[in-house]
């Protein structure tokens, strides 16, 4: 079986009901297999070092997350969760890994231990999405009730609110933004002043405003929305319908919009007539090319709305899509990622700057110490000030007296 070498890229796809498989880029045969089954839609997720992280729900409904190497057919560690548990993201640098319940809660685990660090409830119903901003500042959930929320990733590593209830943390905004399930989130780069874009059940896809929650736009399809992702330049979105269509809508055509009046244009790619819905959706080549999965099983690579290859590897559904470019078997280093959340990389790393919190209200700790230190020590040198004065007025009065 030819291994790909690391300009090659791997797709990774899992299903509810078969193994997930890594399958070859260039034929879409699949290169390896790992024995995990059951694994629910938006379950795949890097994290850290070279392992992958697959969420898993058994028969008896019992929540696992398991962690493999992509070439491997055997599970390296399978963490065991308080509920079922389906959406998966990791932080940046891998060290914390993000899991939404169908209670509506979400679970912090830390990595590679799989201890659940933190959980806080979100939402009224199933998590049904996660992705994590650029810089990896921020959490976005969307959830089956509608809503989506957004929370600063620093506060939920912070120990304080870890040791108190779950009620410490508060998103920045938390709102109603479809009347549907939100079955996907995507968040473009640019900081604060970056939008992010959700698709539902609900034929709609919304652009919003990441700084302040602000909906920005909103288009109508005619069909229930499954996934949606960014290209690198913010320049259009694709989302997955139900129709089995890649519908492209452009981004940055609102701000043109808004002095020329020019109406938008969304492009349908077509679909296989027996094509099922568009689940998951990533980015590949250089993000040159989008690939799609459906859930009847089908992966097609799309070059500018052209098909440059469709196969079925032989299972009957996909419930999750990855894209890993230069990866290596012998040392399962990942030089780069694609998936379907725009892979982040950047501005800090959110734990060493909780780290670094922790160590400024330790040394805050130290210097009231010294400063406690510093008065006892005062106080004492002027009691034995007084007390020197004292005698000296004793000597004083038998001098005098004698």
């Amino acid at each position: 079986m030819a291994i790909p070498s690391f300009s090659s890229e791997i797709i990774l796809t899992s299903s509810p009901d078969g193994p997930i498989a890594a399958h070859d880029h260039l034929t879409g045969a699949i290169v390896s297999q790992c024995s995990i089954t059951g694994s629910p839609r938006n379950g795949l997720a890097f994290a850290s070092g070279e392992l992958i992280a697959a969420s898993h729900i058994t028969l008896s409904a019992s929540g696992f997350i398991h962690l493999f190497n992509w070439w491997s057919s055997s599970v390296l560690q399978s963490i065991p969760v308080p509920e079922p548990v389906a959406p998966l993201v990791a932080t940046p640098h891998g060290s914390f890994l993000f899991a939404g319940g169908l209670s509506g809660s979400i679970y912090v685990l830390s990595l590679p231990s799989g201890d659940v660090f933190h959980s806080f409830h979100a939402h009224r119903h199933p998590v049904s999405c996660l992705t994590i901003n650029a810089d990896g500042s921020l959490l976005l959930s969307g959830g089956d009730d509608g809503m989506i929320a957004v929370f600063p990733i620093i506060s939920l590593l912070d120990i304080s609110s870890v040791e108190s209830n779950d009620e410490s943390i508060q998103a920045l905004y938390q709102f109603t933004a479809h009347s549907m399930s939100v079955t996907g989130i995507a968040s473009g780069t640019g900081g604060c002043n970056s939008i992010f874009i959700t698709c539902s059940l609900d034929c709609m896809i919304k652009f919003w405003s990441l700084a302040n929650g602000a909906c920005l736009r909103t288009v109508n399809l005619e069909c229930g929305l499954w996934s949606v992702i960014m290209d690198s330049t913010n320049a259009e979105a694709y989302v997955g319908g139900s129709d089995g269509r890649v519908y492209v809508v452009p981004v940055k055509m609102m701000r043109r919009r808004r002095f020329s009046g020019e109406e938008e244009e969304v492009v349908a790619w077509p679909a296989e007539e027996s094509c099922g819905a568009v689940i998951a959706l990533a980015m590949s080549n250089g993000n040159r090319n989008v690939v799609s999965a459906s859930e009847d099983g089908i992966i097609t690579i799309w070059d500018s709305g052209q098909v440059v290859r469709a196969v079925r590897p032989g299972r009957s559904s996909i419930s999750g899509l990855l894209v890993a470019k230069g990866v290596s078997r012998a040392t399962g280093v990942r030089r780069d990622v694609a998936v379907g959340f725009n892979a982040v990389g950047s501005m800090s790393c959110v734990e060493g700057m909780c780290k670094e919190v922790k160590e400024v209200e330790e040394m805050e700790e130290c210097l009231n110490i010294v400063v406690k230190d510093r008065r006892r020590a005062i106080d004492s040198l002027e009691a034995a000030i007084n007390t020197y004065k004292k005698l000296l007025c004793l000597l004083l009065k038998e001098a005098k007296g004698g």
